[in-house]
């Protein structure tokens, strides 16, 4: 066998684990469907700091909520915007909602972990829904999410909303967190494992148990985090609470970023909690490139050079398999059409993001967010 068949048959197998991974997945992953018990109430966590675009619109679909007994609490997190008069409005006409104010940010804590501390404590009910202020909840998300919660022993449980996307580089780039989320986390491991490693939430949308939260050290156990999708539910699994996955896509949405500037800055700010780290950054580059990026490559060599047989029929199988695995998650999570055809192109930006964050901080330069910079690298806090 040749060194160019050696290789596509490395791209194939790297093609393929996604595909078979993911489609165990998409059986696994489900939106809840048990009802929560009668009387259950849910505390609507949603720290805000400068957004005035967004923050009605995501307060009054927490009001629409139905099955649950519902409080929405905003923290106003030093906005400099009209966010607080806003929710200050809403609040004048619905008892439940509370607009808070944060406490100065201390050193060593990120400016969300901090705010989410702060709402667990001025919360009133025992399930507590911590979402982001550009997300929009269904009538029934709250109530599906707290079922979801209090029908097994998992002291965190956490969805992923339908990502909107309304431009290019949103199109190449956000859809991939459920290429990774589906391609390469074993969901059946997942649950059946307290194991730390196995931990993986989405911070737009996650619910916890007071007492469970509160074991687990609450959002001080990872102050400093700019990723608690990551870092929150290794925690909790460190103190013995178990975390779970749900389909959150007919629950809510959310257009995490918008536009070129804001998936760059969005994605760099918490890589190196996740992929970009020394140790994971070449393994993801291996396993991303290689089952996703190369195929296309020998293709184009082959169309300008013949390449053996055996190896152009891998490299086409590869391709195959990565492309059907992006219409497999285009029609279940309705996503961008064109982002799914310039996959590719989508998965090289990606890697681009990851190891420009991990050079960033290999040179102690800060990730900066909403007006904050925070310190990366080994000395960092």
């Amino acid at each position: 066998m040749s060194i160019v068949e050696w290789i596509a048959a490395v791209s194939l197998i790297l093609a393929l684990l996604p595909l078979g991974q993911g489609m165990v997945n998409l059986l696994l992953y489900r939106r809840p469907k048990a009802a929560p018990p009668p009387g259950s109430a849910v505390s609507i966590l949603i720290p805000a700091r400068n957004e005035e675009a967004t923050i009605a619109a995501a307060v009054e679909a927490a009001l629409a909520s139905r099955g649950v007994e519902v409080e929405v609490v905003v923290l106003d997190d030093h906005s400099t915007d009209r966010t607080a008069e806003i929710v200050r409005s809403i609040a004048a006409r619905d008892p439940r909602v509370r607009l808070e104010s944060a406490p100065p940010l201390p050193p060593g804590w990120s400016g969300k972990q901090h705010a989410c501390q702060a709402l667990a404590t001025l919360a009133l009910h025992p399930v507590l829904l911590f979402q982001d202020a550009d997300v929009r909840l269904s009538p029934d998300a709250a109530r599906l999410t707290c079922g979801a919660l209090l029908s097994g022993r998992h002291g965190l449980v956490s969805g992923f909303p339908r990502q909107e996307t309304g431009t290019l580089a949103e199109a190449l780039v956000i859809p991939l967190i459920h290429v990774l989320l589906l391609g390469y986390l074993p969901m059946l491991g997942m649950r059946r494992s307290g194991d730390p490693r196995f931990g993986a939430a989405c911070g737009q949308l996650i619910a916890v148990r007071r007492e469970a939260y509160w074991k687990a050290g609450g959002h001080a156990a990872i102050s400093a985090s700019l990723h608690d999708g990551v870092t929150l539910p290794r925690a909790f699994r460190r103190a013995g609470q178990g975390t779970d996955l749900f389909d959150a896509t007919g629950l809510a949405r959310c257009r995490m970023y918008r536009g070129w500037r804001e998936v760059w800055s969005g994605f760099t700010k918490n890589a190196t909690e996740g992929m970009a780290t020394p140790a994971a950054l070449p393994v993801w580059t291996l396993l991303l490139f290689g089952g996703h990026v190369l195929p296309w490559i020998l293709l184009g060599w082959a169309a300008l050079d013949p390449l053996p047989d055996e190896a152009v029929v891998m490299a086409g199988l590869a391709a195959a398999a990565g492309l059907l695995f992006r219409l497999l998650l285009l029609v279940r999570f309705r996503q961008s059409v064109v982002g799914a055809l310039l996959h590719p192109i989508g998965i090289l930006i990606m890697l681009a993001i990851q190891w420009s964050a991990l050079l960033r901080a290999r040179h102690g330069r800060p990730s900066e967010w909403r007006g904050r910079a925070y310190p990366t690298g080994p000395g960092a806090s």
